[in-house]
């Protein structure tokens, strides 16, 4: 159940960051930086839950201030983004081994512009399958292989917006930290 603070968080995805050595920096110390935020940094790749993140655009202006470069912020309402906990398409079974469940985050809600599912590579065994989309959500799996991260690209041009993408883990760490307020 959301309380109150809950209701007003903000999740908040930095796309292509400390991906390969490129564009490189310290999550932990940007949550501290920004801590009148309330923000709590969870893992390496730019992702945030604002506890406290008052009007939109001093949050946003705060966090291009605080980087050390330029790049695409995603940010959801903690209110929409607690309905993936029950709106996801895996069900209970666990993935395969080798197979990781995802969740694409899209700059803006946009129509997919091919019938789901979409295996990629489509002529040959999949290496990322999307499954499944609601508003700016993404749901789908990938094996691990090291031309994956070259085919998740690809969800871009599916939806034709930017998209950022979390493992199902990251999402469910997310989750636990919106649910304990």
């Amino acid at each position: 159940m959301l309380n109150y603070h809950c209701a007003m968080a903000l999740v908040v995805f930095l796309r292509g960051v400390n991906v390969g050595g490129h564009r490189t920096f310290r999550p932990s110390v940007l949550a501290k930086q920004l801590q009148k935020f309330d923000v709590v940094n969870i893992g390496a790749a730019g992702t945030f839950v604002v506890r406290k993140p008052g009007p939109r655009a001093k949050l946003l202006a705060a966090l291009r201030k605080q980087l050390p470069f330029a790049t695409e912020i995603v940010v959801c309402d903690a209110r929409d983004f607690m309905q993936l906990e029950s709106n996801h398409p895996y069900g209970s079974d666990q993935p395969e081994t080798g197979v990781v469940r995802f969740v694409s985050i899209l700059a803006k809600a946009n129509a997919i512009l091919a019938p789901l599912p979409v295996s990629i590579p489509a002529e040959r065994e999949w290496l990322v399958r999307v499954i499944s989309s609601k508003g700016q959500y993404v749901f789908g799996m990938y094996r691990r292989h090291m031309k994956t991260i070259g085919y998740l690209g690809q969800v871009d041009k599916l939806f034709g917006v930017p998209a950022t993408t979390r493992n199902w883990n990251t999402i469910s760490a997310i989750l636990r930290i919106l649910k304990s307020g």
